[in-house]
């Protein structure tokens, strides 16, 4: 018999919150993680783009220095993250056997500052100077390692790594996990600190960056048409996937069901989305499939509008495509308007807002978007959060990256 994944505990650090209530709360009031780098780095390379969406509180106020020094900044996040969602969810080393307990945590790029801080180490000082711990450091399954030795967890350390898709691919992952029967609790989400110089440089030399240095704050526009690209973000996301069963037997607050999630490929350009939304499109039809919902019975999306000039109508076309004209009935929100986009962490933060929406009973705001694209008719929620219809509702939250992949999470109220 399948088991029903049900959403426990909720942890997150954010460019507009520290924790899981900062967080949320922002994301209704339309706050901006934007703001100048202040770094010696943007004047020594020249950076085109020289502003991001950095976390807005520093690891050091949660790890202790051991941990920071032993662990590359996406470590730290993830391990941030997942220690809150552990707490939120009320577990403890007696509350799940340490066997049925898995991780499932993904990331885009890994210990990117690991790894480049190591070869200049290495080029200016020699390899005696090479830290040890480098390897472990710069291993993208780094952060699901971190957090199954941090609380436990020896039902395995998983890592998707899908671009932008990651931390939803990794909710796939979890959500089969729990349903058959392979692990009671799962711990997963995703991370990304790759706010360095060289992916800032790369990402702008792709043209993907928006170049607003003057007005960094106004900078991510998903949906409007004067929208120039993503402004880089980073940090984590982490929720507790539980069997039903096991949570209602300890007396675990539910905060919703993850009812179906779907994970697909574009084959079609190693950057651009599929004009069509082909792939996008069999992800969402996938997902509610799984889920046993309608797309009528759709009430919000959390969407993945990065506010590039090529990458948010393609995603219109793929809901318009299942939705039909039940599309114009959905409250959509861009949230990467306010927390720039954070790669392998943007599903994870964005799916505990969709999780937030359906336990709250209210969708949070897009901002920026002062001339929205014609090309992009949806209801998107801006100037206040959006009341959702009373009783049981459906949300997804979507995920695409580079590479053509394409992950959705359906999550349902209970």
């Amino acid at each position: 018999m399948t088991r029903k994944a049900v959403i426990t505990g909720l942890g997150a650090t954010t460019p507009i919150g520290a924790d899981v209530p900062t967080f949320w709360q922002n994301a209704l009031q339309g706050v901006s993680g934007a703001r100048p780098l202040e770094q010696e780095w943007v004047a020594e390379y020249e950076l085109p783009v020289k502003f991001a969406a950095q976390l807005a509180e520093a690891p050091g106020e949660k790890l202790s220095r051991v941990e920071l020094k032993r662990m590359d900044p996406t470590t730290q996040y993830g391990v941030i993250a997942a220690r809150e969602a552990w707490a939120d969810a009320g577990l403890s080393e007696d509350a799940v056997e340490a066997e049925r307990l898995t991780v499932s945590f993904g990331t885009g790029i890994g210990g990117v500052w690991t790894l480049l801080d190591g070869w200049d180490t290495l080029r200016n000082k020699g390899p005696r100077r090479v830290l040890p711990m480098t390897v472990p450091m710069l291993m993208p399954n780094g952060p699901a390692a971190a957090i199954s030795l941090d609380l436990g967890a020896r039902g395995g350390a998983r890592t998707p790594v899908s671009a932008c898709a990651s931390g939803t691919e990794a909710l796939d992952m979890a959500r089969r996990l729990i349903e058959n029967g392979e692990a009671d609790v799962v711990i997963s989400g995703g991370t990304e600190a790759a706010i360095h110089p060289l992916p800032i440089a790369a990402f702008a030399a792709m043209q993907a960056l928006s170049k607003r240095n003057d007005d960094p704050q106004a900078a991510s526009r998903p949906y409007d048409k004067d929208r120039d690209g993503f402004v880089l973000g980073e940090g984590a996301g982490a929720l507790i996937i539980e069997s039903e069963e096991h949570a209602r037997a300890r007396g675990a607050r539910i905060y919703g069901e993850l009812a179906g999630t779907a994970v697909t490929s574009d084959s079609f350009h190693i950057t651009a989305p599929d004009d069509e939304g082909l792939g996008a499109a069999r992800a969402l039809r996938q997902a509610l499939s799984v889920a046993g919902a309608e797309p009528t019975d759709v009430v919000h999306v959390n969407a993945h509008a990065t506010s590039t000039p090529v990458g948010d109508r393609p995603e219109y076309v793929a809901m318009k495509s299942v939705f039909g004209d039940h599309v114009d009935n959905i409250a959509v929100s861009a949230t990467k308007s306010q927390t720039g986009h954070l790669l392998g962490a943007s599903g994870a933060i964005e799916s505990i807002l969709t999780v937030l929406a359906l336990h709250e009973g209210k969708a949070p705001l897009t901002i920026n978007l002062d001339h929205q694209d014609p090309e992009i008719p949806l209801d998107v929620v801006t100037g206040t959060p959006r009341a959702l219809p009373e009783g049981q509702k459906v949300a997804i939250s979507n995920s695409f990256g580079f590479g053509g992949h394409n992950s959705v999470a359906v999550f349902r109220s209970v």
